[in-house]
């Protein structure tokens, strides 16, 4: 027989090999030796689920390590069987059993994960033989992992212990995670924060050319294990990077489920005690969860909301160039008319009489932009789970009075927003598919109401958006952990900390908003006003009466000609071209260096010329004027750097950007070269709260994440004048009073600040943005 199961002590094993057979050593495994009278033994690691090819073959693979001594990962072999042989298999091989191959093949692997550069190929067409000697009773499943009897030690470290420039191994809980999605280039990336038991956390961004090598995460507080995953420090913050031997392991984080871990490399190992860590953090999560909801139901879905959904799909098609519909179904029924996309039949995928079937349970969900091939490549029957879908309200075109819910999975990952496939081995998968098959279809729930029945779901509807308006009109970006808290408490609190509010806004400062847009230094955090058209033009036409020094003109990095000045002033106006590559750039590309220019005629030339730099003359050098005009000018945007911090260098500096294959002629890179430390514009605002206990003075400090609109644009587009305007209107809108006022959740720090000869506590927001639809 090809296989032959062994039990007892290894003399079992030892008298069941035929004598003239010679064991080969795990080093010895080399191309071009003759195998036949030899066989290989070895301790099985893990075993994958049986699968079949192509051709309808089945196959079954196996992690043999080649030495139960190994304490090294690389001691490790692929076993690839085939046929009726590998189904044999597939039923009696556990981890931990003692394998014997005779009559096998060598083969080189064609995968760079491999631990050995070739794997072992078995087969009753090559009349090969596997002798199964376990010494451990078979009551776990395939899936389930146990401990390797001699694994390597690893260390691992906590998160408040991570050091910028090293290579590490540690434990997290996941607290926010972005599906894998298509980055810039051609990998996949994905981006998961990962926090642990010393309170710290840690953002850490993979990318792969395979989806599925990279962390599965299912959900937030799924546990995450990273081997050699490196630490870098990226805007001031620790952040981790996957690298060369970078390997996860992901687990449910329920206490009592089985330990099965998902794994990114075909090789791990798994030990007793890394099942402890396991079960330890499973609790601190249990003992630490969020107040949070539980994932939605169609049955409870409410609209205006975003939530997580786990179905089944059941039907697709594509609705145009960027977007596709998924028709998909959890068992329950949702409570509100929805919107049906209408699609020719022939171009709907799936199964017609089971759309049919279940065409009272079913919702369409379209998908847009980066999720649309995601969507195309489901399956008809597979299990997904959408993050940040949408239940949008949407008034019928022909019958204004009547709503209904539209499913909506916008473009980008903002929070998270996307989609995953569940393997039919997850318990979320297991227990959907085992409701969905209990469910009586014939029953009169699911048949379809009559037409007059649908004004009592219309009455519903309303009801629940009266509901609805209690909702907030702001997004928390993270500490989703913490609960909400009374201003009243907080008033009453000396101690600096962060707080979760849910209050009402009634009133805030400026009532101009344009006025709200300050100067900000990231450095010594001086805040100033933004410099008026007028105070801009004196400086700049004092620094006009300065006479060019012509033995600057034409210099090797730019060239130079001189302007008369308009309106008969007798001025001079001297323009510097700089050169790339020893030639002049198109002015839509053109930097230039303006020498007694006024403010009307910068902003006349900025609509001509890609970048303008204002400089005077010194004896030896062009430098730049007094930063209290703008050290940069692109189009209409104007950039100003700090006083304080600057060190300012002098303008022959940028020639080493000139120098470059693509000159960067964008601010940041102006203001490094030149020494200067850029201000940002933010929005500065003061908002005072009321939730009923008491009422609070806070500070909005933002360059773009609370309204979703960049500071530096407002007060030179419109458009953006008229969202923010629109925008304060809903939070705060004239005339309401504070019961008929939208509910604002967000985060609040406290701290301390000197005023005059005393300490001030004062508060302020932070990773709070307004709600898409406000």
């Amino acid at each position: 027989m090809p296989l032959e199961v062994l039990r007892g002590s290894p003399k079992v094993l030892k008298h069941a090999i035929p004598s003239h057979l010679q064991k080969v050593d795990f080093e010895h495994l080399q191309l071009g030796r003759d195998f036949a009278n030899t066989y290989f033994q070895g301790m099985v690691i893990f075993s994958y689920r049986l699968t079949k090819l192509g051709n309808g073959t089945s196959f079954f693979k196996i992690v043999l390590q080649g030495s139960e001594n190994s304490s090294s990962e690389t001691g490790t072999i692929h076993i690839f069987v085939f046929g009726k042989l590998a189904e044999e298999c597939a039923e009696v091989v556990h981890q931990g059993d003692v394998l014997v191959l005779t009559r096998f093949n060598l083969v080189k692997s064609t995968s760079e994960n491999d631990r050995h550069n070739c794997h072992l190929e078995v087969s009753e067409e090559a009349n090969s033989k596997i002798y199964i000697f376990t010494r451990l009773p078979h009551t776990r499943t395939v899936s389930e992992p146990i401990s390797v009897p001699v694994a390597p030690k690893y260390t691992y470290t906590p998160l408040n212990q991570l050091k910028s420039g090293t290579v590490v191994n540690l434990y997290g809980v996941v607290k926010f995670f972005k599906p894998p999605y298509v980055s810039k280039g051609t990998d996949y990336c994905s981006v998961i924060t990962v926090v642990d038991q010393s309170n710290a956390k840690l953002v850490c961004t993979f990318f792969n050319a395979n989806r599925e090598s990279l962390p599965q995460i299912y959900r937030n507080g799924d546990i995450v294990r990273f081997h050699r995953i490196k630490v870098r420090e990226f805007g001031g913050e620790i952040q981790g990077m996957g690298g060369k031997g970078f390997a996860a392991l992901s687990f449910d984080c329920t206490v009592g489920a089985p330990v099965v871990p998902r794994s990114t490399t075909k090789v791990f190992t798994f030990t007793d005690e890394d099942r402890k860590i396991i079960e330890n953090l499973r609790i601190w999560v249990a003992s630490n969860a969020s107040s949070s909801e539980p994932p939605a139901k169609l049955c409870d879905i409410r609209p205006q909301t975003f939530f997580e959904l786990t179905c089944q799909v059941v039907g697709k098609a594509r609705v145009d160039g960027a977007s596709y519909l998924l028709k998909v179904w959890d068992g329950t029924k949702c409570p509100f008319p929805s919107w049906k996309v209408f699609v020719k039949e022939d171009d709907l995928e799936g199964d017609k009489n089971r759309i049919h079937q279940l065409k009272n349970l079913t919702v369409d969900v379209v998908v847009y932009d980066n999720h649309a091939q995601l969507a195309e490549s489901l399956e008809d029957g597979s299990f997904i789970r959408m993050y940040s879908l949408h239940a949008k309200l949407q008034n019928h075109e022909d019958q204004p009075d009547n709503t209904y819910i539209q499913f909506l999975l916008h473009g980008g990952t903002t929070y998270g927003r996307g989609i995953t496939v569940l393997p039919e081995t997850h318990r979320d998968a297991k227990q959907l598919e085992a409701f969905l098959d209990s469910i009586d279809l014939t029953s009169s729930e699911y048949s379809e109401k009559p037409s007059q029945e649908f004004g009592n779901i219309y009455t519903a509807l309303e009801s629940n958006l009266e509901r609805c308006q209690q909702l907030s009109v702001t997004v928390l970006t993270d500490h989703q952990h913490l609960d909400v808290t009374a201003l009243s408490t907080i008033i009453n609190s000396r101690i600096p900390q962060e707080y979760r509010v849910k209050a009402k806004l009634r009133k805030y400062e400026p009532v101009k908003l344009h006025q709200s847009v300050k100067l900000h230094c990231p450095e010594c955090n001086l805040l100033q006003e933004i410099p008026g058209e007028a105070e801009i033009d004196l400086v700049l036409r004092e620094a006009s009466g300065s006479r060019s020094n012509p033995d600057l003109q034409n210099a090797p990095f730019y060239e130079s000609a001189v302007l008369e000045s308009e309106n008969q002033e007798q001025r001079h106006v001297t323009v510097h071209f700089v050169k790339h590559d020893d030639l002049l750039q198109e002015a839509g590309d053109s930097l230039i260096l303006v020498e007694g220019g006024i403010f009307k005629e910068i902003l006349k030339l900025s609509k001509k010329f890609k970048a303008i730099i204002p400089v005077r003359s010194t004896d030896d050098s062009l430098v730049l004027l007094d930063l209290s005009v703008p050290f940069f000018w692109q189009r209409n945007m104007q950039y100003f750097g700090c006083k304080r911090c600057s060190n300012p260098k002098a303008v022959s500096s940028l020639s080493s950007l000139a120098a470059q294959e693509v000159p960067s002629w964008n601010p940041t890179a102006i203001a490094e070269a030149l020494g200067i430390v850029p201000l940002q514009y933010v929005f500065v605002m003061k908002f005072v709260l009321d939730d009923g206990t008491g009422t609070l003075d806070v500070y909005l400090m933002d360059c773009n994440k609370f309204f979703q609109i960049p500071a530096s644009e407002v007060l030179i587009n419109n458009i953006f004048q008229d969202n923010m305007e629109r925008i304060m209107n809903k939070l705060c809108p004239a005339g309401k009073d504070l019961d008929e006022l939208p509910w604002l959740e967000c985060f609040i720090k406290s701290y301390y600040v000197r005023d005059e000869a005393q300490q001030k506590l004062c508060y302020q927001i932070f990773d709070t943005m307004i709600a898409e639809d406000v």
